[in-house]
């Protein structure tokens, strides 16, 4: 059956995984990741899939990466009598924009690993309903436009403006950073504009999370999703 999807209804689905030693939790991770509501055409069933897999990948990295550690980090402070730790880790996803044939989203997994600060990783998606493929970054802007130079100017002058301010501190060579650690994958759609983010620690310390800029439509030659058919 052929969809003709302007929008795109979802629910969450939950899984949750705990890994013992000698029957004592060492490593719990948990997701929580959208799926159809109801899957009838290719395009449910290619973003049901996804995420299915996307959970799946998740849990098969935290047996595979994060239960060695957990293991080791348990030894050791059975060795030394020391409170036995826990690992922790979650994926979640939050939906940003779901109007006029376009879903956009991010998911984000955090790992909390003894005393080292949280790990954080986000991932941007955003899909054409109309034929169930991710949207890329080009596209979003009109014809013609040179958009990566758009977008790092203006990511530019917002930590300029940030730094002058003093509410954000970025690394000192943060200029050469914004080039070297640009992904073009890096973006969802929301209401107020493209939001656009660098992974933590690319360009700045581990207090500033995941740096996020919001590029308006109307501002930098933008395609806005508000109009489009």
């Amino acid at each position: 059956m052929r969809e003709h999807l302007t929008e795109l209804q979802t629910e969450s689905i939950t899984a949750e995984r705990i890994w013992t030693v000698d029957d004592i939790p060492v490593l719990t991770a948990a997701t929580s990741l959208p799926q159809p509501s109801q899957v009838h055409g290719h395009v449910s069933r290619r973003i049901r899939r996804y995420y299915q897999a996307q959970g799946q990948a998740f849990f098969h990295y935290c047996q595979h990466i994060l239960l060695p550690l957990a293991k080791a980090e348990y030894q050791t402070a059975l060795a030394a009598s020391a409170p036995l730790p826990c690992f922790h880790a979650e994926l979640y996803y939050q939906i940003t924009w779901n109007e006029n044939g376009l879903w956009s989203l991010y998911t984000e997994s955090r790992e909390r690993i003894g005393s080292s600060p949280t790990l954080r990783i986000r991932h941007g998606d955003t899909w054409d309903l109309s034929t169930g493929y991710p949207v890329t970054l080009s596209s979003r802007f009109q014809p013609k436009v040179r958009w990566k130079k758009v977008i790092l100017t203006a990511v530019a002058a917002e930590i300029e403006q940030q730094e002058r301010c003093g509410i954000a501190q970025y690394h000192v060579n943060w200029r050469h950073l914004l080039r070297r650690r640009f992904n073009s994958r890096n973006f969802f759609l929301t209401s107020e504009g493209l939001a656009f983010f660098y992974p933590m620690y690319a360009i700045a310390p581990t207090a500033e999370g995941i740096p996020t800029f919001v590029l308006k439509y109307d501002a930098l030659l933008l395609q806005d999703p508000a109009s489009e058919p």
